[in-house]
């Protein structure tokens, strides 16, 4: 039997009015922007009143969103310090978080503009990590892609080089080779950024995870893969589930709630999240994030169109905030 949507709640809105909500157990905040970075204050603004009006990105139809039952948060990020600050609150409304937490080293090439220096992001990830524990860091390498002449061994260098700071501080390595080729306004936006920008090829890939799992050997960390086709099991990569259910399982096992929500671990196959691409393996979470709203701009970043479409929808959500 599978995932058969989440339950429907009803919420008060704007005094008297009345609407049907979702009311999810996973919250993902999110795939499509940075919430931590750049909206921490609106996401427990919204915790606080207990939903979220969230936008279709394809319908443009609104959908309501009540975090009442929500049992859990998978924070997706690059800069998780703004939220730091509300962290305790977290834990004292029972709420189970963890981080999916990229470090990238694209300095060089000013892939990641928006992002602060990498020696910044290296320490916030070690304070987050004895803040919460390392479990709930998950470090991610994403995506990898070459640009300005930089070879194969020179990616790999700048993995270790992060890496052998960040091993001790978390429990696993994700990588993910860039789709370039997939979204036509990343190819665009990267045709017109220059620089070389490409993906690597299936044998650079291959070489890349060869070199990768010899060099970082003695990490004794479990390098993972986030929805990739090439299979690398022989070197001792695995597939990675980024919403993870033996990982929300393994840090939450006294929230009851939850644990009806996940079910025996053999039945689990059932919650995988179809909306996903099919080498994803994640179980279902309700995303609350929205398009071109993440001013890191990335110029590889699928969720934003343009820089001009980021800078005019953040700049009608905080004039909505000061309202």
């Amino acid at each position: 039997m599978g995932f058969k949507g989440w339950d429907r709640a009803t919420l008060q809105v704007g005094g008297t009015g009345t609407v049907e909500a979702v009311a999810p157990i996973l919250v993902s905040a999110s795939r499509r922007t940075d919430i931590p970075a750049f909206y921490a204050e609106w996401f427990i603004e919204r915790l606080r009143a207990g939903m979220v009006k969230w936008v279709n990105p394809f319908s443009g139809v609104p959908q309501y969103v009540s975090l009442t039952r929500a049992r859990a948060v998978v924070f997706w990020t690059k800069n998780p310090r703004p939220l730091m600050p509300f962290l305790t609150e977290l834990g004292q409304r029972g709420l189970g978080y963890y981080f999916q937490y990229t470090v990238n080293d694209y300095e060089a090439e000013r892939l990641e503009p928006g992002v602060p220096p990498l020696e910044d992001r290296i320490r916030t990830f070690q304070e987050l990590a004895q803040t919460i524990g390392k479990a709930r860091v998950v470090w991610r390498y994403d995506p990898l892609m070459l640009a300005g002449g930089l070879p194969v061994d020179g990616l790999v260098d700048k993995v270790v080089r992060i890496g052998d700071r960040l091993h001790c501080h978390t429990e696993k390595l994700v990588i993910a080779f860039a789709d370039i080729e997939r979204y036509a306004k990343v190819r665009r936006r990267l045709r017109i950024f220059g620089k070389g920008c490409r993906e690597l090829s299936p044998d650079e890939m291959r070489v890349f995870a060869e070199k990768l799992v010899a060099v970082t050997r003695p990490w004794s960390l479990p390098v993972t893969t986030c929805a990739e086709a090439m299979d690398l099991s022989d070197l001792g990569i695995t597939p990675n589930k980024c919403i993870d259910d033996a990982l929300l399982a393994r840090l939450f096992p006294h929230d009851a709630e939850l644990t009806r929500f996940l079910g025996p671990e053999q039945d689990r196959r059932s919650l995988r999240d179809k909306g996903q691409r099919k080498e994803c393996g994640c179980i279902v979470s309700k995303d609350i994030g929205a398009y071109d709203t993440c001013p890191h701009l990335c110029r590889y970043c699928y969720a934003n169109s343009s820089d001009q479409a980021v800078a005019t929808m953040t700049a009608r959500h905080f004039a909505a905030a000061r309202a």
